[in-house]
């Protein structure tokens, strides 16, 4: 009896943790393989930004976070961060179905649902300890087993089916805030609709039988009739601006998460569009066929010498060929199209720092790195920044470049030890400043 007791509070842990994990926080994601692309990540931020504005709510381009998962699926978490995976981008058919989608994921920011729904944990918490501990009275004063079941039961079902409830609740909400979101900049809900039928053919095709019981979404049934019928006073085009970076992005990810078979069922030869060519030149890439990748991609710049990610995959198919030096023009060119990208400055700061041990690619691969980590903190460029550092005879800031970096990655041990090297290297007053900011951020953390 006891046994089965402990297995129905293993089931509480179960289904508490079930309710945190929808809502993590980007800097506890470990779960989540996390994919940084320019040329997505920008594309993204022009569909959120106006559905954004629309709810106004605060919006920033470093909050998307592209997730490599092939389900249908995105999600918001604390401070208005967005994920949203690859196969949601990959599966749709166009920019209209995922503005549907993102409009919803619009709504829970807009309705407080985050919020809300840690209030409702943490009672619902409350509400199992609570059913313990008088599981454990009911056992003592009666000598039974089975009447603290029945307790534990009784509160876990009551308070289960609570939050359920609220569950489908919001999901409504959402999907209501999403329409009102696309009637108010314009744009068609045909998208939702299309994007609904979508996931229950994929659950019919994956033998998941809906009903209403233990679900925290709507029927997919009931909300595809519900976009049917708002759709019929939306009259907004389907058709978006975004259209063409949608179909490049869609044959980007394709092509780098597919494998060959597919892509080149998908994008075959005989199909001379800008997507279907660039797609192919990513197959040939990974099948070490760099003259037909470089050929292929070329032949886009030349159609449309404009387009910086074109340049970008241009220096990514020179630099992991060997060709380093060479790939440094390419990332140039891409940055110079798109400036302020940290990816594309990175980018070409790995480029000059493998390309040479000249001092004037040191500098310039400095700058560059600094100039990243004021828009969006990186690992990887503070990895890049200490070597840089290191390179330019500059140890206390090497040190605590290293330092940042394994902050970064979780290790704030061996971060601690780069602060006290980074400090017997007589760093100046600036730099003493940081050195000091970090310790302090570690300790509070340590705190917590």
């Amino acid at each position: 009896m006891v046994e089965q007791v402990i297995r129905i509070i293993k089931s509480i842990v179960f289904i508490l943790l079930l309710f945190v994990g929808l809502y993590i926080k980007p800097a506890n994601a470990e779960g989540l393989t996390l994919i940084s692309d320019a040329e997505t990540q920008n594309y993204l931020a022009q569909v959120v930004k106006p559905l954004f504005n629309a709810a106004g709510v605060r919006f920033s381009p470093d909050n998307i976070y592209i997730v490599n998962d092939n389900s249908l699926n995105a999600f918001v978490s604390d401070g208005n961060y967005l994920f949203v995976h690859t196969g949601t981008i990959i599966q749709a058919e166009n920019t209209n179905e995922l503005a549907g989608i993102l409009a919803h994921e619009t709504g829970h920011i807009l309705g407080g649902h985050i919020v809300r729904l840690k209030l409702k944990m943490e009672k619902m918490q409350y509400v199992m300890l609570g059913s313990v501990l008088a599981a454990g009275a009911a056992a003592i004063s009666t000598g039974r087993g089975d009447a603290a079941m029945a307790v534990i039961l009784g509160s876990q079902s009551s308070a289960l089916n609570s939050m359920l409830h609220y569950q489908v609740q919001e999901e409504r909400s959402a999907d209501e805030s999403a329409v009102k979101l696309l009637d108010k900049t314009k744009q068609s809900t045909q998208g939702l609709l299309s994007f609904m039928k979508k996931i229950k053919k994929q659950n019919a095709l994956s033998g998941i039988e809906e009903n209403s019981y233990f679900r925290t979404h709507p029927l997919t049934s009931e909300r595809i009739s519900h976009f049917e019928d708002v759709s019929k006073s939306n009259h907004y085009s389907a058709k978006t601006p975004y259209d063409n970076e949608f179909l490049l992005v869609k044959a980007k990810l394709t092509a780098f998460l597919s494998d060959k078979n597919k892509v080149m069922r998908l994008y075959p030869p005989s199909n001379n569009s800008a997507p279907s060519r660039y797609a192919r030149s990513i197959v040939a890439f990974k099948q070490g066929k760099i003259p037909q990748a470089l050929s292929l991609i070329d032949g886009l710049i030349a159609e449309q010498p404009n387009n910086p990610y074109f340049y970008e995959l241009k220096g990514q198919f020179l630099f992991e060929s060997g060709k380093v030096k060479d790939s440094v023009n390419a990332y140039q060119k891409a940055l110079d199209l798109l400036p302020n990208n940290y990816l594309l400055q990175i980018s070409l700061a790995h480029a000059l720092l493998e390309g040479g041990e000249s001092s004037q690619n040191v500098q310039k691969a400095t700058a560059l790195l600094q100039k990243s980590l004021i828009s969006n903190e990186s690992s990887f460029a503070w990895q890049l920044l200490a070597q840089a550092y290191d390179r330019g005879g500059k140890k206390a800031a090497a040190h605590y470049a290293t330092a940042e970096f394994n902050y970064m990655m979780g290790n704030p041990e061996t971060a601690l030890k780069q602060l006290e090297f980074a400090g017997k290297n007589s760093p100046d007053k600036s730099l003493q400043l940081k050195i000091s900011d970090l310790k302090q951020k570690i300790k509070d953390d340590e705190d917590m």
